[in-house]
């Protein structure tokens, strides 16, 4: 497999507050790699020095063979990665289709825009009904939905999705745990996915990382781990 992301030894901190301590992560092309821990682990922080929101203060991150860090978020975006931020950011007055077409915003080719929105729509018939509404009178998934679906309109070859079931009802937390699975399997994007639900994130992933107050507390492959007893007591709550 080809390595797409080489995120090696790197150290963030806020503040002087650690947030991540020399930690080391890959992703090959056409990976489901998850990130797992709770709340304050490091794992969100991973995803904001790889899309440059936050410098990092020692390390490297490698793209496709080229180093990251140091460039702009907007360089990176047109290098083909696309983050769904935690907590949705919708524009809530503006209608689903113009929340779409804001993740285009890179791309000049009018033809082929269309093309990525049919797409977008098949993928997902609830924004398809919904299509002109305001964002803001849509449900929880449902914006959710939107918001990955306006990743897609970037057409990117990395997605980094933070907490995608984050308040979301369970009902929709499998169709999106679904949707994520098919985007990768189907127009071949990887994906690299932060959730605190690691049951649904090791259950679609290939491999994950177990992060720990900023650091790898373990890794390996995705069914290993769900069986693993130390998963099974610090990130899943006991016997499955």
């Amino acid at each position: 497999m080809t390595q797409m992301l080489n995120f090696k030894d790197v150290e963030l901190y806020y503040d002087h507050v650690y947030a991540l301590k020399g930690v080391s992560i890959e992703l090959n092309e056409g990976e489901t790699v998850a990130l797992i821990g709770a709340n304050g682990a490091g794992k969100s922080s991973i995803l904001r020095a790889i899309t440059g929101l936050r410098p990092i203060h020692a390390g490297e991150i490698h793209y496709m063979g080229d180093r990251l860090d140091g460039m702009s978020a907007a360089e990176i975006v047109r290098k083909g990665i696309a983050m769904v931020p935690e907590g949705r950011r919708v524009f809530p007055y503006m209608s689903v289709k113009d929340n779409l077409l804001m993740g285009a915003f890179t791309r000049t080719d009018k033809a082929d825009i269309q093309r990525t929105l049919e797409s977008v729509l098949e993928r997902f018939p609830r924004l398809k009904e919904r299509y002109g509404q305001q964002a803001g009178t849509l449900s929880g998934g449902e914006q959710q939905m939107m918001v990955i679906g306006r990743a897609l309109m970037a057409k990117p070859r990395l997605l980094l999705l933070d907490e995608p079931s984050l308040g979301i009802a369970p009902k929709l937390v499998q169709d999106i745990a679904r949707a994520i699975v098919a985007i990768s399997r189907d127009e071949g994007v990887s994906v690299l996915l932060v959730e605190q639900n690691s049951r649904m994130a090791l259950s679609i992933s290939n491999r994950a990382y177990a992060m720990s107050t900023g650091s790898v507390a373990l890794s390996g492959n995705s069914k290993d781990l769900m069986g693993d007893d130390r998963i099974k007591a610090a990130y899943l709550g006991g016997d499955l």
